[in-house]
């Protein structure tokens, strides 16, 4: 196979250009970004809908990863229960080395086969879960030993890769390749394929769960009150949807009732009795 991420770049002597020079031609490729994953549109949607159908089937989604792209999907992960109000377990993150190690980049270990193996057994991953394998080469050990194991017990899998015809590819039944060229600086995937990651992550965790209820209109109803900016936050979507004006009264409602969610049916079972519609503020 072709490893376009470990071609040259196209730009030499970088030692010798100017800070005003490093970030145009940094930001020119990062324009290549959001282009490619544009092409890969269709297979991204793919894979989201294979997803969409085993959690809601009571199944759970896994990032299984490597390196930079590895830490990127623990990022994703634990942010979700927060903004979705969802139950930890439901998206998870098995990372090389172990997410405890996360900081440490203990690179050596997407070499470890075996460890990807003992992870996925440790979660009890099974045929009821999706696995998406990151890795920006495509050929990652670690990660195509857990693919390999997704296949031979009936798991189904995905990807996101971003070299073409990738061993890690072609065992995947939802293969999602984003190809940009090489990196800026040669063999860094940490930069492009790395903020292309990043942005697919937030694609299939934010339509997922959008799919699955945990947003309504365009808004965190499900947003868990963990500190005060979304909690004044919670507040002003609650007195914007129930037509309460004052503050106080909408703040004390959404501490009392712990969410958005919870107050709104809270008001609407209180205004049953009178055909009251309280998101659309229109009296029956």
């Amino acid at each position: 196979m072709e490893k376009i991420t470990e071609q040259p770049s196209l730009y030499n002597h970088l030692e010798k250009m100017t800070v005003e020079e490093l970030v145009g031609k940094i930001n020119n490729e990062d324009k290549k970004v959001a282009l490619a994953i544009e092409r890969a549109l269709p297979q991204i949607a793919g894979m989201i809908k294979a997803i969409e159908k085993r959690l809601k089937d009571g199944g759970r989604m896994f990032y299984l990863g490597a390196g930079s792209g590895g830490r990127l999907s623990v990022l994703d992960k634990v942010e979700l229960p927060n903004t979705f109000g969802i139950e930890k377990g439901i998206i998870n993150s098995i990372l090389a080395g172990g997410e405890e190690h996360l900081v440490e980049a203990l690179e050596e270990k997407e070499d470890d086969e075996e460890d990807a193996v003992r992870q996925m057994n440790l979660f009890n991953v099974n045929p009821k879960d999706f696995v998406i394998g990151i890795s920006a080469s495509g050929t990652t050990p670690f990660v195509l030993a857990g693919l390999k194991k997704c296949r031979e017990e009936g798991i189904a899998c995905g990807c996101i890769v971003n070299n073409p015809n990738s061993p890690i590819a072609a065992i995947s039944h939802y293969p999602v390749e984003i190809i940009m060229g090489p990196e800026f600086v040669t063999g860094s995937t940490r930069m492009k394929c790395g903020t292309a990651q990043k942005m697919v992550f937030d694609m299939i965790s934010t339509t997922v769960l959008i799919r699955l209820g945990r947003i309504e209109d365009n808004k965190m109803l499900n947003v868990r009150l963990i500190n005060n900016k979304v909690i004044d936050r919670a507040t002003k979507m609650l007195m914007e949807l129930s037509g309460i004006e004052d503050y106080a009264q909408a703040k004390e409602l959404i501490i009392t009732c712990q969410g958005v969610k919870n107050a709104m049916n809270y008001l609407n079972t209180q205004q049953n009795n009178t055909n009251f519609n309280i998101y659309n503020h229109e009296q029956t």
